[in-house]
């Protein structure tokens, strides 16, 4: 397995849910379940849309029974993608949308895991609003001089495999590593494009933060596993001596 000791399964919609929950529950202790509305929904099968606040009445009543078992609230967000966002009503509802899962989040005291396409900066300043103090902005593509306030806000971020052909190496030089963790988010995001990506390639990830830092792949490996037991303690019981 890669040397892979826990994995977050994230969900986008409430029709995931129960699947989720029930991979959580039959490899209990290695994977972990996140819930969420992710601010892009499929409308008919060839079209997605921005997520309203109709796409939130499914899911909480579901997060509200798993609550206990859950090590985050999400996939949820901001996408502000022209192809999804027709109107400003559309940023509107997404913004709604994230505002309810970030008091939700807070209320049960866990993590927010977000997304943050072609918005970065509206979303790290909604998050901060909201007072919102424990987040992981993944796979984040806004500016680093706006991941920085993220960063002033405790927020971490973290790096798919992606990354070896990506505009996030210029993050990457910016972010402290205490600020960083290692995502796949398979099966996207991978070391090619289009070719479906791997758990076992956050090795990817860590390789080439390791350059970009010029720090030891060791500290890297500690380090980001580190941040993501701060981010999430629920999976310190998949570490073991």
């Amino acid at each position: 397995m890669a040397g892979l000791l826990a994995l977050l399964a994230v969900a986008e919609h409430a029709g995931e849910f129960t699947k989720i929950i029930e991979l959580s529950q039959r490899f209990s202790g290695f994977i972990f379940p996140c819930l969420g509305v992710h601010p892009v929904q499929e409308g008919s099968p060839e079209q997605q849309r921005s997520a309203s606040l109709r796409d939130l009445d499914a899911a909480l009543p579901v997060i509200e029974k798993y609550k206990d078992q859950l090590v985050a609230v999400g996939e949820v967000g901001l996408d502000f993608t022209p192809r999804f966002v027709s109107s400003e009503s559309d940023k509107e509802n997404q913004k709604q949308v994230l505002i309810l899962q970030a008091q939700l989040a807070k209320a049960l005291d866990l993590p927010l895991n977000v997304h943050s396409r072609s918005a970065g900066r509206p979303t790290i300043h909604l998050l901060k609003e909201q007072g919102v103090e424990k987040a992981l902005l993944h796979a984040f593509d806004g500016k680093p001089s706006v991941a920085m306030e993220g960063v002033q806000a405790g927020y971490f971020f973290s790096i798919p495999p992606s990354i070896i052909r990506s505009e996030q190496q210029k993050l990457v030089k910016q972010l402290p590593l205490e600020n960083i963790c290692l995502e796949t988010d398979s099966p996207a995001l991978g070391p090619e494009k289009q070719v479906r990506n791997e758990p076992q390639n956050i090795c990817v990830s860590a390789e080439y933060i390791s350059k970009i830092k010029g720090v030891s792949l060791e500290k890297v490996m500690e380090v980001t596993t580190q941040n993501a037991l701060r981010l999430f303690p629920k999976l310190k019981s998949a570490i073991r001596p």
